[in-house]
This record gives structure tokens, sequence and C-alpha cells, in this order.
């Protein structure tokens, strides 16, 4: 059985001033998620399931799915605000669902395979893909999963900071903490962010970081929702609240509950973080293009 793509494309794009994820910078009009779909593919991924809202669903469908229909199987989950969410006293109305985390959960009805969870608007290139194919059909298991992390110096925008989960694991790459760093941006003195002191502090421009690039036995969906009912139980006054997949990792990890595999990548990752990061991407996938690494359109 091929493992499945798992697309997290219900973020509401605050920062970048829109529905970045059918934003097109392709030359024939394709969107990040397609070339992740097309390296997925090829990769050796065989379905394609994309998380989305319901209020975008039709123009989603018009305009991405239906140019994957008949090259992979395919498949929707709704991130609903009420969807898998436990009824607790004193839960508050949201403004937004409850997170990367949440996303996730919300495909358990759909995804039975292992598969790989990934952001809409981030390119994480074909070697990600493929080193992920390759665990999660040969290493993956109901208690051990994997994630691919990329050098932090090849995931910084030129436009501005970024967030990114800074990886700490062992000789073997056993992953043992994911710590999210906030405000990183390269400087000419080198990569810093924001310490909890309030202060800038350096990071390692070699460091392993993650994208949320993750790989899953589907044994996580449990795992997942239990940790999901004790977080909306402690949170759910808080509107702003969300439900991170590196915090739910960590917790796993520290528990004993699961292990992580770090697939190292040195592939640089293109991502549209700012409106002005597009010019950028578009300029990166028309090389691409040019130099043969992918067709136009890439679902001819």
């Amino acid at each position: 059985m091929k493992p499945t793509l798992l697309i997290l494309a219900a973020g509401m794009g605050s920062r970048y001033g829109g529905l970045k994820q059918l934003d097109e910078v392709g030359q024939a009009g394709e969107t990040i998620m397609d070339y992740s779909i097309y390296d997925a593919l090829k990769a050796g991924f065989g379905k394609v399931v994309f998380v989305i809202r319901r209020d975008f669903e039709a123009e989603f469908k018009e305009k991405i799915a239906s140019r994957w229909e008949g090259k992979a199987e395919v498949g929707f989950a709704f991130q609903d605000m009420d969807a898998f969410v436990p009824k607790v006293d004193g839960q508050v109305e949201r403004a937004k669902p409850w997170g990367t985390g949440h996303a996730v959960l919300v495909a358990k009805s759909v995804v039975e395979e292992p598969f790989v969870a990934i952001n809409a608007d981030d390119y994480y290139g074909y070697s990600g893909f493929k080193k992920m194919a390759d665990f999660l059909t040969s290493d993956c298991k109901p208690t051990h999963y994997g994630m691919v992390g990329y050098v932090l110096k090849n995931t910084l925008s030129e436009n501005g900071a970024v967030s990114r989960g800074v990886c700490s694991m062992d000789e073997n790459y056993q992953l043992q903490t994911v710590t999210e760093c906030t405000g990183i941006e390269q400087t000419p003195d080198g990569v810093f962010y924001n310490a909890e002191n309030g202060e800038k502090a350096p990071l390692d421009s070699q460091s392993l970081v993650s994208m949320n690039l993750w790989g899953f036995h589907p044994h996580i969906f449990k795992l997942l929702q239990e940790e999901f009912d004790a977080f909306v139980a402690a949170n759910a006054g808080s509107p702003k609240a969300e439900f991170y997949i590196s915090s739910f990792a960590n917790h796993l990890i520290n528990t004993g509950t699961a292990t992580f595999s770090v697939l190292p990548n040195d592939e640089k990752w293109y991502g549209v973080t700012y409106r002005e990061d597009k010019e950028t991407v578009e300029q990166a996938f028309a090389e691409m293009t040019k130099a043969g690494k992918y067709p136009s359109p890439l679902w001819k």
C-alpha cells in the first residue's frame, strides 16, 4: 500500500494578506502545493488528501483537485471549528480552528495508511518526499514516526522574520525536542531569533529545523485525539490557543509514548510567508522548469 500525502490547506494567511494556498506561482498557473503533489507522486505516494475549510471547498476542488484526479486517489477532510473537538465547560467562541495538530486530526476518517503531513504553502522539494516515502514504507511503526529536517539557512525569508521549530537530536538522529523559535532573521552578523528574555539571541545557521514535513503511522490519530481532548480541556477559555504538531511531538517524546527519526535534507525551501516572497518563488520555479526539473503544466 502506497503512503498518503496529507496537505494542510485550511490556513487563513493573515500575514500574507490573502488565501496563499491558491496563489499561482508557476508559469502555467501552478500553486506551491501542485509542486508538492507532483514531487510526492513521483517519490511513491499514491493518495492525496486535502484538509480545507468548507467556505472555499468549491473553488479548491475546481482549481486544484481537478488537476490531479485520475493521477492519484483524491480525498478531503474539513477543519471545521468543532470537528473532533470535545465539549467542555467554559468553552469560548473561536475565530479560527485549533492549529496544525487539529488539522491532522480531522483527517482520521479518510486516512488509513502511513502518511506524510505538509503545509500547503511550503515547497519541500523531491528529495524530502523521497526520503519520507522510503521511511513510511520500511521504518514507520505504530509508535515510531519521522520528520524531514531542513537546514535553517535554507529556510529563511529575505522579506521578514520567520518562525521555525529548531530540532535537537541524539547521535542517531533520533529527535529529542523541537523548540519553536520566533523572529528568526539573517543579519550581517549571523542568524538571530527572539529569545524569551526579549533580546535577540544567535542560532546556528546549520541547525536542522522542522518545516512541518511529518511522517506518521495511522495509529497517530488515537494518540492525537487523546492529547487534543486534554489540550481543549486545559485551554477552552483561550480563543487563540493552538494545538501544534511540534508540541504534540514533544509530548510523545517526553512521555516515552513514541519516537521520531529525523531525516536530514539540504534542499532549499521556498514559501510565501510574506507577499513580497512571491516574486522570489516565481523566479525559482521558472528556473527549475527551464532546467527540466518540472514539466509545464505539472499535470500534463
